[in-house]
């Protein structure tokens, strides 16, 4: 009798266990699918990844959206590894290794993020023209050049080496300071400026707000789009015409470069209903410096940004995504 009870209670078991398994299955159940997107530390490619965080969590069902601090090359290979699912804002020809990656499968291009970007040595337009309103006279009026910066250490000086210029670089671990450097070297500023890093892309910023408010001269690493080129004005001095070779030694001007959305050679399988999304999420250097402009006027978060920037334009989500799938961010927006 107690051999039949016990029988009894383990097939009662097993079948509480088979029904269970049967109605997660009818219902669709499962783990949410984390997503992992690269965080190289500046603060557009912030922006692009708390708005397409917005649109995968609260516009589609069933993920979760991480992101990976580190620098641009570490990231770089954690794609390629598929560590990690998608770059959003990659500056592409600023990677050395990309079309090879491409070729061979490693990175997958999915999309066009900002059509229009630049980047370089950049110095405020009241170093060459001067402002008659703040009366600021010209300090470097034939400055039209990387080249010419070395007819100008004595106005570029550097406080602390008051014998040297200074040029303000690109952040460690950035690709891009590694092509500057090679730049400052080619063309001889090394005898004449100090190359100075600094720690994170805020300090860069904050470097070339200082002296702007105060209106002395700066020359150093800038990208657009940025909050900073959404409210300075700027000049980007010239170099020579692109060539792919001669880029990566430093001997010619960065590319006005198409920033790209890339994956993993995994994601299109991991997330197959984000594809379409990544593939039409497309902004503008325009649109996104004025966002940032208005990331550092309110000091809102990078999050509180995304939500005003959808707000503010709508109709994105309409170009973005199905109707289902926009009336549900839209709904979380305006919660």
């Amino acid at each position: 009798m107690k051999k039949l009870y016990w029988l009894f209670t383990v097939l009662l078991v097993m079948t509480v266990v088979i029904a269970g398994c049967t109605q997660n299955a009818a219902t669709g159940s499962k783990e949410p699918v984390t997503i992992v997107v690269t965080d190289n530390g500046w603060d557009s490619q912030k922006l692009h990844n708390e708005i397409a965080r917005i649109i995968v969590e609260h516009g589609y069902k069933g993920y979760v959206f991480e992101t990976s601090a580190a620098s641009s090359t570490m990231n770089w290979q954690a794609i390629i590894s598929g560590d990690v699912d998608l770059d959003i804002e990659s500056w592409t020809d600023n990677v050395a290794s990309y079309p090879e990656d491409v070729k061979n499968g490693d990175i997958v291009d999915v999309g066009v993020l900002v059509p229009d970007s630049a980047q370089g040595l950049y110095v405020p337009r009241y170093v060459i023209e001067g402002d008659k309103e703040r009366g600021i006279e010209p300090m470097a009026p034939d400055l039209k050049t990387v080249e010419d910066l070395k007819n100008y250490p004595d106005v570029f000086q550097d406080y602390e080496d008051k014998t040297m210029g200074r040029i303000y670089g690109s952040i460690p671990g950035w690709m891009a300071d590694e092509v500057l450097y090679k730049k400052y070297e080619f063309y001889g500023l090394n005898k004449m400026y100090n190359y100075t890093r600094l720690g994170s892309e805020a300090t860069l910023f904050a470097s070339l707000v200082s002296a702007y408010n105060l209106g002395e001269p700066w020359v150093g690493y800038c990208y657009e789009p940025t909050w900073v080129s959404g409210k300075l004005d700027l000049v980007l001095l010239e170099d020579a015409p692109y060539d792919k070779v001669l880029f990566m030694e430093g001997k010619c001007e960065f590319p006005k470069q198409e920033l790209k959305i890339v994956s993993s050679s995994k994601f299109a399988e991991k997330a197959p209903d984000l594809i379409e999304f990544f593939k039409k999420y497309k902004t503008g250097s325009q649109l996104i410096s004025e966002a940032l402009a208005y990331l550092d006027e309110t000091k809102a978060t990078h999050e509180d940004t995304a939500k005003w920037l959808l707000k503010e334009n709508d109709s994105l989500l309409d170009q973005w995504l199905p109707k289902e799938n926009a009336e549900m961010v839209r709904a979380y927006l305006n919660e």
